[in-house]
């Protein structure tokens, strides 16, 4: 019987948004047994040169534990999906391996993405402004059925096809976006990235952004983005703040270029109180939200519980592995 070698993990940021998550860590204890498990609570220079592995995040934990020569890490596990905060670059250079979450979110975003959209056209968001103030108030435009629209999802990975598969329950017309324009199980049709002066983007009624922030999506719906569309969509964006231009999403509102916004992310984060958005009737906004859940951390555990299986046995991961020059 091969004998599993003791591994000494270092759990980062047990207490995230709030959220206590000392159930799941003891779950988790459960599960490694074999290991000895610790937060960062007065550890020392040398306790941090001998951590194997992480689950979570804390920049200065982490930036002195690479810096340190004879650092012996070798594998990072994010609560997160994204992973642009992580420092790659460094990760690469250390061979240190990082896998993320992707996939848990899927089903409370795409929940969130068609509550904002239903919200927006039928009108529940002001009537909830109205009732806050005690008004009975009849909206002044059409209220409109989301039936029949068309819908453009960036990002074809497991959050936007799940957008995809709610979104055909109410008989949305749907194009998937992703980088070569590959077909993806869920979607009727699917363009490439470079595609963007193309019938579906200029004709959309929806535009749902869902991709990962890299290079390539970072400032990606800016002025040059709004000025392609003609049907005044609404754009909904879920992934990261930094991938939309502020200045020019505000913009596009005030010259009609899109008829309103549904946002879950910012930039920058928390939104300033200043921002002309907050005062926007056709803009909706949650403080990044979206993705939580009753479960969230049971079952981000649950995916380190089996990553750390293979990686107990061959260094490898089962799931999640982060490609880290693509960034996702």
């Amino acid at each position: 019987m091969k004998q599993v070698i003791k591994l000494n993990i270092l759990i980062l940021g047990s207490n995230i948004d709030g959220t206590r998550i000392a159930d799941e860590i003891n779950h988790l204890q459960l599960k490694a047994t074999n290991h000895f498990i610790r937060d960062e609570a007065n550890i020392s220079d040398q306790e941090l040169a001998d951590v194997d592995i992480i689950l979570g995040w804390d920049k200065p934990v982490v930036t002195k534990i690479l810096a340190m020569p004879n650092a012996k890490l070798k594998w990072i596990q994010a609560y997160s999906a994204g992973v642009d905060y992580y420092p790659l670059q460094q990760l690469a250079k250390r061979n240190v391996l990082l896998s993320n979450v992707s996939g848990i979110h899927a089903e409370p975003i795409s929940e969130n993405v068609l509550g904002m959209i239903l919200s927006f056209y039928r009108g529940i968001h002001t009537a909830a402004t109205h009732q806050s103030s005690g008004q009975w108030t009849i909206p002044d435009h059409q209220l409109e059925t989301i039936a029949g629209k068309k819908m453009v999802i960036f990002g074809t990975g497991h959050i936007g096809s799940r957008i995809a598969q709610l979104a055909a329950a109410f008989n949305l017309s749907i194009t998937g976006v992703n980088h070569s324009g590959h077909p993806v199980k869920d979607f009727p049709a699917t363009i490439s990235i470079d595609a963007l002066d193309s019938q579906p983007v200029r004709e959309a009624d929806i535009i749902v952004n869902t991709m990962p922030l890299t290079a390539q999506t970072t400032g990606f719906f800016n002025h040059s983005f709004f000025d392609l569309v003609d049907n005044q969509p609404l754009f909904v964006t879920i992934g990261r703040g930094p991938s939309t231009v502020t200045a020019d999403l505000v913009l596009a509102l005030q010259n009609h270029q899109i008829g309103g916004a549904a946002l879950d992310v910012t930039d920058p984060e928390p939104l300033p109180s200043t921002s002309p958005l907050w005062q926007m009737p056709n803009v909706i906004i949650t403080p990044h939200i979206s993705g939580l859940y009753q479960n969230y951390f049971k079952d981000a555990i649950n995916i380190f519980a089996e990553n750390l299986k293979q990686f107990e046995t061959d260094g490898t991961l089962k799931r999640n592995e982060v490609n880290l020059s693509a960034g996702y």
